[in-house]
């Protein structure tokens, strides 16, 4: 059980307080309520890009880093199609470093043409070396457009092209700012051995005089339901052959959501999944294969991919796996399987508790799902699923009609 309490300032500034007095670090989380979904299709790319801004230095405070350092902390961010999420972990004694660090820029980022070419280059760098020089680095990039056609899940967090950070301008930029980067749209955690009463006042002093700005009302087109196969190949440099089986399921607050969770974990979570055994192990098709799910606030994917062995063929292995997600759909899991499942999700979830900022960073992510009490609540879910919810959710998943497959195949392949 993680226990917690929360307010909300004058300005709607959510906080979630966690105390834990076994350490003598606080972690300051803000996650903010942007990510690329929230980008025009023409100027994508700007929450990543701000990501980076972020950390360039605001009106008061000409550096982020520093600061931080002093005061024995360090700090980073992500970026996500639906979140942007920065974290400072310091001593409990210095919280108010990272609160004033934290507070300054949210009030008054420094925009400065240094700042925003700079920045500018290293997310183009960025962009040309994880994703367009590394093999496989594109894949999301042509996934992405192949599964969504309407809903901007469609590009990538680093964006579509690089075009749309190299002209990306000053009033741009400010734009999203003042859209994104304000009181109401970011959800404070403050976690570690201080008092509850220390962090109302805390932040009450150091954020409570930032202007208050409307929440912008999310409008997104709603993809429409897949009904037929798509399936696309692209040539690359890259060592062997590889696939990506990409299939729609439920947004994150869905009640089936958790139960395809278990599903993708029966299907490729470890060595000792159904995937893993029979497609690499028994038939020795491929030399990697495993199944996850995108965990995206809207509609997302579970994905299975993996890499071919040398002489074996795309529709070899389509075969091979055609008929281990049919066996799902059509026999109940055995019980004592899914109880294994389980107990490796219980041990987990419990390993990644142990971390403090795992568990700010969590209950800020649950608090703006639908509330940070259900971040006690997963357990218990996951507990009550059965053979036959499994079974249900693999018929409604699993079916080709649901499907997207991207295959990459190897430029000296035959």
């Amino acid at each position: 059980m993680i226990k917690f309490e929360r307010f909300t300032l004058d300005n709607g500034l959510r906080v979630i307080f966690h105390k834990d007095a076994t350490t003598p670090m606080v972690v300051v989380n803000t996650l903010y309520d942007v990510g690329a979904r929230d980008e025009s299709e023409d100027k994508t790319g700007f929450a990543h890009l701000f990501e980076h801004l972020m950390f360039g230095g605001s009106v008061n405070i000409p550096e982020f880093d520093t600061p931080l350092q002093m005061a024995g902390g360090e700090n980073n961010a992500f970026t996500s199609n639906d979140i942007t999420n920065y974290y400072d972990v310091l001593p409990a004694k210095n919280i108010e470093t990272g609160l004033w660090l934290e507070s300054d820029r949210m009030l008054s980022l420094a925009f400065t043409p240094k700042s925003l070419e700079v920045q500018r280059s290293v997310v183009i760098e960025e962009f040309k070396q994880r994703y367009l020089n590394q093999p496989y680095g594109d894949v999301w990039l042509e996934l992405r457009p192949l599964v969504y056609k309407s809903h901007p899940y469609k590009w990538a967090t680093i964006g579509k092209e690089i075009s749309h950070i190299e002209e990306a301008t000053m009033d741009d930029v400010k734009g999203f700012f003042k859209k994104h980067y304000n009181p109401s749209n970011a959800i404070l955690c403050i976690a570690g051995n201080i008092e509850f009463e220390d962090v109302k006042s805390l932040t009450q002093k150091w954020y409570g005089d930032i202007p208050a700005v409307e929440k912008t009302v999310r409008n997104l087109p709603v993809e429409p339901k897949q009904t037929e196969f798509r399936e696309k190949t692209i040539k690359r440099k890259v060592p062997t052959n590889a696939f990506y089986y990409a299939f729609r399921m439920v947004d994150r607050n869905h009640s089936d959501y958790l139960t395809i969770d278990v599903l993708s974990d029966s299907l490729g979570r470890d060595k000792s999944s159904r995937l893993y055994l029979s497609i690499k192990k028994e038939q020795n098709l491929a030399s990697s294969i495993g199944a996850y799910i995108t965990g995206s606030i809207d509609e997302g994917l579970l994905v299975i991919s993996g890499k071919l062995n040398d002489g074996v063929s795309f529709q070899e292995l389509d075969n091979a796996l055609w008929k281990e997600l049919e066996l799902l759909s059509n026999e109940l899991v055995p019980a004592d399987e899914l109880e294994r499942l389980k107990i490796k999700i219980q041990t987990s979830k419990e390993f990644s508790d142990q971390g403090l900022l795992n568990r700010a960073m969590n209950l800020s992510m649950y608090e703006l799902l639908s509330g940070a009490e259900k971040i006690n609540e997963e357990s218990e879910i996951y507990g009550r699923i059965t053979p036959k919810d499994i079974q249900r959710v693999a018929k409604e998943v699993l079916v080709k009609t649901n499907c997207s497959l991207l295959k990459v195949k190897a430029e000296n392949a035959e």
